[in-house]
């Protein structure tokens, strides 16, 4: 098993709800944010490389101006780079899920994991202890639990999925542009929409193998 997550660009309209039902249902600390909607050109690396940018559009006016939504968060990848320059083996990737996740008791905040992560700005780390927007504790009840001075990142809702519920974005999505399954089922949602679309890969060049695929 390996989940993954399939998102069709065609029907992300950048209304931000996978940003903010996320950031909710983790009890999400100021300033950081699991989930983001980026603006690019494209799905280029040299786009994905550039500093992150929300609601801007590309080119020159009037005829040249292109805009594609992109949402980005961790790919949870099946070769994940952070896993492999963690001194402490604080990322992990879960061989039954394929979910890669950081355990706050081990991580030393030494930042490695987020130099060797393609993606840019998908991990962050607080530098002071954690403190939400709303003043008190919102979202799931077993949300994970945030700590100060270590990396924090997309758990792919695993707290969910392992009671049979999807990703908190996937649920939320009100252009219905995002779906969850097992990669490695071939009956499963996002592998028919992966072999019925022309999908792609962030960065595959990287050697990542995100699980992550765009419908563009």
């Amino acid at each position: 098993m390996r989940y993954g997550m399939v998102i069709d660009l065609k029907r992300c309209f950048g209304c931000m709800t996978c940003v903010t039902s996320c950031k909710m249902a983790n009890n999400g600390s100021k300033n950081v944010f699991y989930n983001r909607v980026l603006t690019r050109p494209g799905l280029s690396d040299e786009d994905l490389a550039d500093d992150a940018a929300i609601d801007t559009a590309r080119g020159s006016y009037p005829d040249g101006l292109k805009r594609v939504q992109i949402p980005l968060a961790c790919q949870h990848c099946a070769n994940p780079a952070c896993e492999t320059v963690c001194p402490t083996r604080a990322t992990s990737k879960d061989a039954e899920t394929g979910i890669v996740s950081v355990d706050p008791d081990r991580c030393i905040g030494c930042g490695s994991c987020m130099l060797a992560c393609p993606y840019h700005g998908v991990r962050t780390m607080l530098q002071k202890e954690p403190a939400n927007n709303l003043g008190f504790d919102c979202g799931e009840a077993d949300a994970p639990e945030h700590q100060g001075r270590v990396v924090e990142k997309c758990t792919m809702c695993a707290n969910r999925v392992a009671r049979g519920e999807k990703p908190k974005c996937v649920e939320a999505c009100i252009g219905y542009a995002r779906f969850f399954g097992d990669l490695d089922d071939p009956n499963s949602e996002v592998s028919q929409l992966i072999a019925k679309n022309k999908t792609v890969q962030l960065m595959e060049s990287a050697g990542t193998r995100p699980s992550v695929y765009y419908i563009a």
